[in-house]
């Protein structure tokens, strides 16, 4: 008892000699404080620098000058310690640590930006986005907690997270044969999320067609409307999915073009996604979207929900379950 008690006076010496005047204090939260005022913009003028990799076409996009896009680098090189360009005869290219950075302070920029225009909030801790357009267009999405798929109505939901499990995310496992043609599968590349197989009893084939589903293997995403920084949060869940082999299940209501006419019809659906791997080894992503009237999402008029229509709807028969018995 002697020792705990020596032990804890050391370290209350070690605190009291670790305190500071309270006016140093104060004027480290100012240097923070006056810091965070130019952080936004300093982070802007490297993500658009490390675009166009051409100064004077930063300059003109962010409507600045040579030497503050020149003194924002300059000001987070010496922040984080490290440098974020090299330039050679006037040409502007990430380093290796540069192009660490950049993902995040893209996010940065897209998450304060819809924080700001109050697109994105969470609900119970869980992320809450959301987008409504002048045309009367929007897109609201909530992540729920994994538990709820034990408690769905929706066998499938069980089903795929089973299998999934069982077969350790390998796509042409055995285990995923029963619940593939349910899932959408993606890869990520460098045009972005791409479409490499639709399963025939995919809600996508279900809505848009066969031939349209076809025709669509191989493309990247196409961008809705919202803009990029709204297309960078759609993107978040997915490279969280993936790149952590994990899972998310999310709510979702939007409005979606017919294939007949192109209007715009409303859809509400659950989605499960889950970081998965193809046969080489590299990272794919599975998505199962099924069409539900029981979704909740914070702040969504109730009303709007709609109730899914027999054609489009995913139907899996308990009966074909293995891992649900």
């Amino acid at each position: 008892m002697k020792n705990v008690a020596l032990l804890g006076d050391l370290f209350t010496i070690h605190a009291m000699n670790r305190m500071v005047d309270p006016s140093d204090t104060s004027e480290a939260i100012k240097k923070t404080a006056d810091s965070h005022g130019l952080l936004h913009e300093m982070i802007r003028s490297f993500t658009t620098l490390a675009r166009t990799l051409n100064l004077s076409h930063a300059v003109k996009e962010l409507g600045s000058t040579r030497q503050t896009v020149r003194r924002h680098i300059a000001q987070l090189e010496e922040a984080k310690g490290e440098a974020l360009f090299t330039v050679e005869d006037r040409q502007y290219q990430l380093t290796e640590a540069g192009e660490r950075a950049l993902p995040e302070a893209q996010g940065i920029l897209a998450r304060g930006n819809a924080w700001l225009n109050s697109n994105v909030s969470h609900v119970h801790g869980l992320q809450l986005f959301s987008s409504v357009l002048p045309d009367g267009w929007c897109f609201w999405q909530q992540q729920h907690s994994l538990g709820r798929v034990w408690d769905s109505p929706s066998c499938l939901q069980r089903e795929t997270l089973r299998s999934w499990a069982m077969a350790g995310g390998d796509i042409e496992s055995p285990h995923m044969e029963h619940v593939r043609p349910y899932l959408i599968v993606y890869r990520h590349t460098i045009a972005g999320w791409i479409c490499v197989e639709f399963g025939e009893e995919s809600f996508f084939v279900k809505w848009f067609g066969w031939a349209k589903a076809r025709s669509s293997v191989g493309r990247s995403l196409g961008r809705m409307p919202g803009g990029d920084d709204f297309a960078r949060m759609l993107d978040e869940p997915f490279h969280e999915v993936q790149t952590t082999q994990s899972l998310r299940l999310d709510h979702v209501f939007t409005l979606v073009p017919s294939e007949a006419d192109g209007t715009l019809k409303p859809v509400n659906y659950q989605r499960l996604m889950l970081g998965g791997r193809f046969p080489d080894g590299s990272l794919a992503l599975y998505s199962l979207v099924e069409p539900s009237s029981d979704i909740e999402i914070f702040g969504l008029d109730h009303g709007k929900i709609v109730q899914p229509s027999a054609d489009i709807m995913v139907n899996f028969d308990p009966a074909d379950a293995k891992f649900e018995r």
